[in-house]
């Protein structure tokens, strides 16, 4: 799904493991990992050697760079763990192109580090009218395209009217209920809905919010991706497909006076080893996503820091229910009984011990995750954290009640890169005690999003960075007219739930509409919940102003080489 990342893992420390696992499901995670990472670590956060990092699970965002202390010029080498999709706001589904796009297409809104949104082409948030169907948005002036056209309320309309309406477009369901944007002038935007729709300030502050230049828009049409103009510090320079994407500074750029480098390229590097090691020898000055098996000894290293923060998304394993015919077509079954029978999903869901995982597979850097709501969220409450335990034997009954064959054989589609092998190995192990034979399919992670759009996949193992809003989280990925429902689930009872959670205004009541929510995924599994992902992101010492925030997103736009 879009959107979607691939995960890392931990080195495997037998003392780590917890004494109820038993069984198959702690026999594989150990056989999973031995042949590959089989060196103890220390346990996260006992870092005796080094008094400069801080513990993992504490969050570091990383510090602004400031100009007294970085030098002009210089390229910055990013290692980045996946190959990014479309350069198009409209299309784009990963966090890797939100990288890139961070560098050089900026949005109406952005968030601070404590994730609450603030302006960024706009000058102050929405004035909401009382009944909920006008937003009016202030624009900045004096702001130019890459290209040298001028940004205004014109340009901001043909943007989101393009995400309303481009074919393929993941970013139509975000926006809502818009029926018309006006523009009585030059810097305001008014946005009307035919209902009140609560998240669009967050999605404002994603790529929906992104403004492209309306003349590369008019020449390039749906093929926006292979040049794309925005406005921003860097402007998109190259592409060498699987292999890196560079951008360079752009002297049009409204704030130029804070940009210090003169370059970013970003390098493809799947291997989560190999791109430590790029950073440990200064072919890289950043790596993203760094396995938490590696990130204990970087965390030692006198010449990298380690940024961390929580994700406000999670990894989890989305089923085929309804996609037989592909993302945008009519709803069909896969006809299978995990596709067809809520019981096997339940069954497959109650076979996975996240506990364990998190604990044995992760060494507790990241957290188990039952729900798409993020517990730091505002909108959290207890049922939308309640988490099933693992019950193999509950597990087994299930899939007899279903009048299902045991093992049930179920093929799982998996980004090919170590940490994700690893985990599907552990996974595969562990659901054979609940009556399930897991058979894992890995390819290239672009193949993956190509793949799951097409609906060719029983199950697939991906994660989504998350957002703010819990209706980011959600509805796109499970509502009927999701923008990436690769599922192919539909329920009108979750419809409604989802529906009256983005027109409400009371947070109350939105609180407890995701409660109920929650209550129905688990009910249906159309995507299993497994455990929410820690950002960890090593940078080079000699490097200044890295940060990154909860959203997962690396902020290079502003850094610099240190004098």
């Amino acid at each position: 799904m879009t959107r979607r990342l691939p995960l890392s893992l931990n080195r495997f420390t037998l003392s780590n493991r917890r004494p109820k696992m038993a069984g198959i499901g702690a026999a594989v995670i150990a056989l999973a990992l031995v042949g590959t990472a089989c060196s103890p670590v220390e346990p996260a956060g006992n870092d005796s050697s080094s008094g400069t990092q801080a513990p993992t699970g504490q969050d570091v965002f990383g510090e602004p760079a400031d100009a007294a202390q970085v030098k002009q010029g210089g390229t910055l080498t990013v290692a980045l763990s996946a190959d990014p999709d479309k350069l198009d706001p409209a299309l784009s589904r990963s966090l890797y192109s939100r990288y890139v796009f961070h560098t050089m297409c900026e949005k109406l809104y952005d968030l601070g580090s404590d994730a609450k949104v603030v302006p960024q082409l706009a000058t102050a948030l929405p004035t909401i009218s009382a009944d909920g169907l006008s937003l009016t948005i202030p624009l900045k002036q004096g702001v130019k395209f890459a290209d040298g056209g001028t940004f205004d309320s014109n340009a901001v309309k043909i943007s989101l009217n393009r995400d309303l309406t481009l074919a393929g477009s993941a970013r139509k369901s975000e926006l809502g209920p818009i029926t018309s944007i006006e523009t009585p002038d030059a810097k305001t935007v008014v946005i009307k809905l035919s209902k009140p729709f609560a998240p669009l300030t967050a999605a404002l502050a994603d790529r929906a919010g992104m403004v492209l230049s309306p003349a590369a828009v008019a020449k390039l049409g749906a093929n926006f991706s292979n040049a794309p103009v925005c406005v921003g510090p860097f402007k998109f320079a190259s592409r060498v497909a699987q292999n890196s994407i560079k951008v360079v500074k752009d002297p049009m750029y409204y704030d130029a006076a804070k940009v210090h480098l003169d370059a970013i390229e970003y390098r493809i590097i799947t291997d989560s080893s190999i791109r430590s090691a790029n950073l440990k020898s200064g072919d890289a000055q950043v790596a993203d996503s760094l396995s938490t098996q590696d990130t204990p000894a970087l965390q030692k290293d006198d010449s990298v820091s380690v940024l961390q923060s929580q994700s406000l998304g999670y990894q989890g394993l989305t089923i085929n229910i309804g996609n037989a015919n592909g993302i945008g077509n009519p709803l069909k079954s896969l006809g299978t009984p995990i596709a067809k029978d809520p019981r096997v999903r339940q069954a497959l869901a109650l076979s996975i011990d996240r506990d364990a995982l998190v604990k044995s597979l992760f060494g507790g850097l990241n957290t188990v995750a039952c729900s798409p709501v993020s517990p730091k969220s505002e909108f959290t409450s207890d049922a939308a954290q309640v988490c099933p335990a693992h019950d193999p034997a509950k597990a087994k009954q299930l899939l007899a009640d279903a009048g299902v064959t045991t093992p049930y054989k179920v093929e799982m589609v998996t980004s090919n890169n170590p940490d994700s092998l690893r985990l599907a190995q552990a996974l595969q192990g562990m659901v054979k005690e609940g009556g399930f034979d897991l058979v894992i399919k890995p390819v290239e992670y672009a193949a993956l999003l190509d793949q799951q759009d097409r609906g060719d996949f029983e199950l697939l193992q991906l994660g989504w960075s998350g957002r703010v809003d819990p209706d980011a989280n959600i509805f796109n990925f499970v509502g009927t007219t999701g923008s990436q429902n690769v599922s192919g689930y539909s329920s009108p009872d979750l419809d409604k739930l989802l529906t009256d959670a983005r027109q409400s205004t009371d947070q109350a009541q939105r609180v407890k509409l995701y409660g109920d929510v929650v209550t129905k995924l688990q009910q249906d599994d159309p995507i299993i919940y497994m455990y929410r992902q820690r950002n960890l992101t090593g940078v080079s010492k000699k490097l200044l102003g890295i940060q990154v925030y909860p959203d997962g997103v690396i902020r290079t736009a502003f850094a610099g080489f240190a004098k």
